[in-house]
């Protein structure tokens, strides 16, 4: 099949704006802007299905509707913070078919009425930034960004944004307040970024992978669109693989896809050998699905989609699959998950600052061979009392890992001397 997202895998130099132009670049902008009405537009996004891949799944045009319209004006920002450990799909697309993301972020502002729109990078992504600004540049130059775009009464502008690093920016809230030159924390909701988002009017916060499928959708119809995928999780997914596998990086499936045809036949079985002992399908944000002899079956033959994945005990959510054979203990694992969280965590909510730090002494005493039973206790508690306590969902992402390596793996929590 080819690609729909990963189309340069297909096209050599598709990031040359006139080898994008000559394979169809842009014909479904114009076809929006030209043919269609902001609502309609909207309309055959909703009922193509296509769900936010930065990681919640929320259904990408109901999120539009949500634009109140007599409030103005109204903003479209691009996130491409992808700071989750193990993703790296929205970096592949920026950087070789930048402009099949950069005409979906057009024609999400043409959808919602914004005339000034941003792409929101992390600070690692200077050089993408770089790329993307000559891009645009030739956009403008091409007549494809500016005013009176095709003839029309619609102008829009794009700009690029760097941020300096931060995880927390890519919490849609955070990232605004850090385009306003704030601290990069996140808000408090609600008034939700619909109605109150980028310089306290209506925006729309997108991924770089959600934009990049609007334009399929455009120019296929939503009927084009729903013939991948699924019923509840239309469309393709980019799957990030990472790990102890044969051959990690990205690959474009369906989603409703299996582990196994990722896994075994995309990523060529466990390296080395192994036996596969657990998989994270949301990076390090992920509950840990533990996989043995007794479920290697079911859990290789489960489909990855928005609702399946919760069947063996996690969340799909960005896609970026990290498998751990069974050469690794899971003391080792979450010890590298809770120093990055503690890292991350801005320090705004007590029980997320205070908890992964306590999380993260209580992990390496553990994984030190230190730990006391009381101490495997206490780290269930502390992350009990950082779950669903915060105001963005770092707090929760820090702990997924935490709760369910410690029920899912007891045998690798080891009681040494108190």
């Amino acid at each position: 099949m080819a690609h729909l997202l990963l189309r340069h895998r297909d096209i050599p130099n598709l990031d040359q704006l006139d080898v994008y132009v000559k394979n169809g670049g842009f014909e479904a902008f114009k076809k929006a802007v030209t043919a269609m009405q902001p609502d309609a537009v909207t309309e055959e996004v909703k009922a193509s299905g296509l769900r936010g891949r930065g990681g919640a799944g929320f259904p990408t045009g109901v999120k539009w509707s949500f634009i109140p319209k007599n409030i103005t004006p109204h903003y479209v920002v691009a996130n491409a913070d992808e700071s989750e450990p193990g993703t790296f799909k929205d970096r592949e697309i920026m950087d070789f078919n930048p402009y099949q993301f950069l005409e979906g972020l057009a024609i999400a502002s043409y959808a919602v009425q914004a005339n000034l729109s941003f792409v929101y990078l992390r600070g690692e992504f200077y050089y993408l930034a770089k790329k993307l600004d000559a891009c645009i540049a030739e956009m403008e130059k091409a007549g494809y960004l500016g005013d009176n775009l095709f003839g029309t009464g619609f102008s829009l502008r794009l700009r690029t944004h760097l941020g300096a690093g931060a995880y927390i920016c890519g919490e849609e809230t955070a990232l605004l307040e850090s385009i306003e030159g704030k601290r990069g924390q996140p808000r408090v909701r609600p008034p939700f970024p619909a109605v109150v988002g980028l310089y306290s009017k209506p925006t729309v916060i997108n991924n770089v992978e959600t934009l990049a499928n609007l334009p399929y959708i455009v120019t296929n119809g939503a009927a084009g669109f729903r013939k991948f995928g699924t019923d509840k999780s239309p469309g393709v997914k980019i799957f990030s693989l990472s790990g102890n596998v044969n051959k990690p990086g990205n690959y474009e499936l369906p989603l409703g896809a299996t582990f196994r045809e990722l896994i075994m036949g995309c990523g060529g079985g466990i390296s080395d050998g192994r036996k596969l002992k657990g998989i994270m399908p949301a990076g390090a944000s992920s509950s840990i699905i533990r996989v043995d002899d007794t479920n290697l079956d079911k859990v290789l033959d489960t489909t990855m989609d928005y609702e399946n994945v919760q069947s063996v005990g996690s969340l799909l959510g960005s896609a970026s699959v990290i498998i751990i054979d069974d050469s690794h203990s899971m003391d080792w694992v979450i010890n590298k998950t809770v120093h990055f969280f503690k890292h991350e965590s801005c320090g705004k909510c007590t029980p997320c600052r205070d908890g992964n730090y306590w999380m993260l002494h209580l992990v390496e005493r553990i994984h030190e061979g230190h730990a006391s039973a009381g101490d495997i206790q206490l780290l269930k508690t502390v992350a009990n009392q950082v779950n669903g306590k915060c105001l963005c969902a770092l707090g929760d992402f820090s702990t997924m890992a935490v709760t369910s390596a410690l029920e899912r793996f007891p045998e690798d929590f080891h009681v040494g001397q108190a």
